[in-house]
């Protein structure tokens, strides 16, 4: 006779409302792009724009309560838009054109983001991350972290940020510099500590290490010139469209009060905002002097991946001209399969990095078709038309506001920069009194700090997103706190500073 096992009712209703919370995330973000989708399209915007921006939307609130995996979310949206284009990605004047291809079209756009330079950067970032684990030299560096540093966790949240701060000045990419040198050696810290990724142990250490790192890395690519890409793109920019030079100096100097404030108070701020539940530990850098005794001599494995490392740190610093980060990261791992130090099923087996792939890649198109459809476009259009009869001060702060604020739109700070900076320069520069130099210092450093706000925001978001120690709803969070933060400071210190200045 077979027992029958019952389900107490008390646990049965828990499993009935965790049901119904996932139907109701699953429905929401269909819900509300539909209710978008009907409402009337505003004046001087084509149809087939707002229709395709209430698709995105319906997106951004899938990412936000994540009821599936962000890949899938973003996969299925490309995919209805896709299926859809003729009314959502398409005007009917470009489907009405001799020899428009309506499928073929559709696709290519659906997959241009896996052709994204990033996309592949952020990929190879992950190969980098599983280099260091398999030879243990990630795991060597964490360990000297934690053997000199390690006894609070304050000391190892400012000893991440002035790394990042070193690399900052040389390394245009912030993807290769945060995402490909510092994620490897502290992804190898938290489980010192005991904290797991996907675990309730993650907010042991390994949250707010994580939380640092991307931090760090946001103030730094607004602190230097040339530690984000986006950024010479800005200069080009405004030196075509208002005929404004920027040097090297003048940028470091515009941001300078701002970033040593951010730089030697966000580890605390991180610290007050998402705390370590592990704060002082007097045993583990002790443990961490013995283990680096068991580990010995370095390998010829670990010498190979510091050989490696220091090849495409030179290539991301110095070869810019000559070759594309992402193909210097593509390059090393070739290296790294052909001598031994990855094996190719390391790299069919790394479920994050794949995930992360597919996500990120799917927001870049997505983000993309707001400008091909015209949106972008129009928002700049009618932000002009708000922008007349204000003074030339309560101009540049709702600009600057507007700017940073529709970085949620966009899954690139490069396409944030291409598709809205000319908009905003072009409506500053109708504004009589507007002090120019200083509405586009802010405007340039301002895109950095802005990739703190989404998972999304900025190319190394997505591998501290992916880390498993930060989850949806922390990241959005925390996003929301340090952004204001961010925000508040280019107002309130930034803005002062440089109309000094100038």
């Amino acid at each position: 006779m077979n027992a029958k096992t019952s389900i107490p009712p008390a646990a049965a209703g828990n499993i009935t409302s965790g049901n119904g919370k996932r139907l109701v995330m699953m429905a929401l973000p269909f819900i509300v792009g539909l209710l978008l989708f009907f409402i009337p399209v505003p004046e001087g915007l084509p149809p087939h724009a707002w229709h395709y921006f209430a698709i995105f939307v319906g997106v951004i609130v899938g990412l936000i309560f994540e009821p599936l995996p962000g890949a899938v979310i973003g996969l299925t949206g490309v995919v209805i838009i896709a299926l859809g284009s003729q009314w959502l990605l398409f005007s009917p004047e470009q489907v009405a054109a001799p020899g428009f291809k309506m499928a073929a079209s559709s696709f290519k756009w659906a997959v241009s983001g896996f052709g994204n330079s990033t996309v592949w950067l952020i990929f190879g970032a992950f190969m980098f991350a599983a280099g260091y684990d398999k030879t243990n030299f990630g795991r060597r560096l964490a360990l000297i972290l934690v053997k000199y540093l390690g006894r609070r966790s304050l000391t190892l949240g400012y000893a991440i940020t002035l790394a990042d701060l070193l690399l900052a000045p040389f390394t245009p990419s912030n993807t290769a510099r945060s995402g490909g040198t510092i994620y490897p050696i502290i992804a190898n810290l938290p489980p010192l500590y005991g904290s797991k990724p996907n675990d309730p142990s993650a907010r042991r250490i390994g949250s707010y290490l994580m939380w640092v790192a991307i931090t760090a890395a946001c103030i730094t690519s607004s602190m230097f010139l040339s530690a984000l890409a986006p950024n010479l793109l800005a200069l080009a920019l405004v030196k075509s469209i208002v005929g404004i030079d920027i040097a090297w100096g003048t940028w470091f100097l515009a941001f300078l009060p701002l970033g040593v404030l951010l730089i030697l108070t966000m580890p605390l701020l991180a610290y007050w905002f998402y705390p370590p539940e592990v704060k002082v530990n007097n045993e583990v850098p002790l443990w961490a002097a013995r283990e680096l005794e068991k580990l010995g001599k370095l390998s010829r494995n670990e010498i190979l991946l510091l050989a490696f490392v220091c090849c495409a740190l030179a290539m991301w610093i110095f070869a810019t001209s000559w070759i594309e980060p992402a193909m210097a990261a593509l390059l090393i791992i070739g290296l790294m399969l052909w001598t031994g130090v990855l094996q190719w099923g390391d790299i069919t087996g790394n479920k994050a990095a794949w995930n992360t792939f597919v996500w990120f890649a799917t927001l870049v198109a997505l983000a993309d078709g707001l400008s091909s459809t015209g949106f972008i476009g129009w928002l700049g259009k009618e932000g002009g038309a708000l922008m007349g009869g204000i003074s030339p001060g309560t101009a540049t702060i709702v600009l600057l506001l507007a700017f940073y604020l529709l970085h949620y739109l966009f899954a690139s700070t490069t396409a944030h920069t291409t598709a809205l900076l000319p908009a905003m320069l072009t409506i500053a520069a109708t504004i009589p009194g507007i002090n120019m130099q200083v509405f586009c210092l802010l405007m340039v450093t301002s895109l950095g700090v802005m990739g703190i706000i989404t998972p999304y925001g900025t190319g190394p978001s997505p591998i501290y997103y992916g880390s498993g120690y930060l989850p949806a709803k922390d990241y959005w969070r925390m996003g929301t706190i340090f952004g204001a933060i961010f925000l508040a400071a280019l107002l309130f210190i930034g803005y002062p500073w440089m109309s000094m200045m100038f």
